[in-house]
């Protein structure tokens, strides 16, 4: 076989996705921003810049060199996760170089073999490929339901399952923007002798007191793990993964994808820890925003009749991959940075716009943009 007759099978699949509306391809940032999850717009802050150049002035360097267990422990990833454990009242914190990398290696390292991991059904990807590493089984239960977390774990305790449960979930879903109902799993867990996984990745910075997130208050108690991912409202990169010391010294000798990868860079540890205490010293910037996103989510239902999450987060369902491509790409020429999700990001026949809401954007380019979208919507029929 040729190399030419070798690269024949990704063009096959290649073509096959374009047909299906489903290709994906890489598009520039432009125009208003209606698609990053830079919430609070942080990500290009002065009080950042300013903070980053600081630490390169003291002699933090951009690139750790090495693992954590290695030379690649810098002092400022151990600053960090100190603070951030005191920040969110957790027992311990580990820095990860993302919020994909910490799920893959907590999930395909702390449930164990006899275990049970019951999942939401729209939970991020990054916990699917951490469950396909685990040796635990597996299970999904219906998106938000307690009862079908509940009766998934009682069913596995009937056919002999000994061991103890996990229940991953999402505190703010990335594609629907509805929240879990996280008091009555954190108590399922518990009533079961398990463990309760919560992916904040999209509340972390804008919701609870001080943007420490709907876990707030919940990440004190042993059978609570909690992730913070830091590339979204935090506006810089990493993830925070919060856990009783046990269990997080558990992963820095088991996790494969903590022992094994040159640590995040030590730049960002000394970032994040600036963006959290911008947290607790700006805090009209959340005030603004919940201004920005309960306006936007009127907008979107005066002008689209949809009804809405209540969160940052407003899918239009759009259910045609090819009209979602068609809306999206109407909506940038006009110069509304708005992309299409098409499955298996979402599930068949749900393609859809995500909106997302940031400080980036004001209250007359919101109005603008949701006016343009219903015309735009109209004129691309089903």
């Amino acid at each position: 076989m040729t190399a030419a007759q070798g690269l024949a099978r990704y063009e096959t699949t290649l073509a096959g996705l374009e047909r299906k509306g489903r290709r994906r391809t890489l598009v520039a940032q432009a125009g208003a921003d209606f698609s990053s999850n830079d919430y609070l717009a942080f990500a290009g802050s002065a009080r950042l810049a300013a903070a980053i150049a600081s630490a390169l002035e003291r002699g933090v360097p951009a690139g750790a060199g090495g693992s954590r267990l290695l030379r690649g422990n810098h002092p400022e990833h151990e600053a960090l996760e100190a603070e951030a454990a005191a920040f969110f009242g957790t027992g311990r914190v580990l820095y990860f170089g993302s919020g994909y990398a910490a799920n893959t290696a907590l999930f395909s390292t702390l449930p164990q073999r006899g275990d049970l991991i019951v999942y939401d059904a729209l939970v991020h990807a990054s916990v699917h490929e951490g469950i396909q590493a685990s040796r635990a089984q597996a299970v999904a239960a219906a998106h938000n339901d307690v009862e079908a977390f509940a009766q998934a774990i009682e069913h596995w305790r009937s056919t002999g399952g000994t061991g103890h449960p996990w229940i991953a979930v999402e505190s703010l879903y990335s594609m629907d923007g509805d929240r879990a109902p996280l008091t009555e799993l954190a108590a399922l867990a518990e009533k079961h002798g398990g463990f309760l996984v919560i992916d904040e990745a999209h509340a972390t910075g804008v919701f609870g007191p001080d943007g420490r997130g709907f876990a707030a208050g919940l990440e004190n108690r042993a059978h609570v793990i909690v992730l913070h991912t830091c590339g979204k409202a935090l506006g810089v990169s990493g993830a925070l993964l919060g856990a009783s010391a046990v269990l997080c010294d558990y992963l820095v000798n088991r996790a494969r994808g903590f022992i094994y990868s040159t640590a995040p860079s030590p730049l960002m540890a000394a970032a994040v820890r600036e963006a959290l205490r911008m947290l607790v010293d700006e805090p009209q910037r959340r005030a603004d925003f919940d201004a920005l996103r309960s306006f936007a989510n009127a907008e979107l239902t005066t002008k689209l009749g949809i009804s809405s999450s209540g969160s940052q987060i407003l899918p239009v369902l759009i259910g045609d991959n090819g009209r979602a491509v068609r809306v999206a790409a109407r909506m940038r020429a006009e110069g509304f940075d708005i992309r299409a999700i098409r499955p298996p990001t979402v599930p068949e026949g749900t393609a859809r716009l995500r909106i997302a809401i940031t400080l980036n954007v004001d209250h007359a380019t919101i109005t603008h943009m949701f006016s343009r979208l219903a015309v735009i919507m109209a004129e691309e029929k089903p």
